[in-house]
């Protein structure tokens, strides 16, 4: 079993158990097409458009 050589700092400690290094959210863009907010280089899930032409076929009411 590992044991530690020597005692973590109250500083060390404490840093690691800081919320500084979780993940940030996403960056949104708006779609060119529908204006909806997306990821980039995604498809976008309202419209279905990526670089301008139609991947998904979507239902338009």
């Amino acid at each position: 079993m590992a044991v530690p050589k020597r005692r973590v700092s109250k500083a060390r400690r404490d840093k690691r158990r800081s919320n500084v290094w979780k993940m940030t959210a996403p960056e949104l863009v708006k779609c060119p097409n529908c204006g909806e907010y997306k990821r980039p280089h995604r498809v976008c899930g309202n419209c279905g458009q990526y670089k301008g032409r139609q991947v998904i076929a979507t239902e338009e009411a």
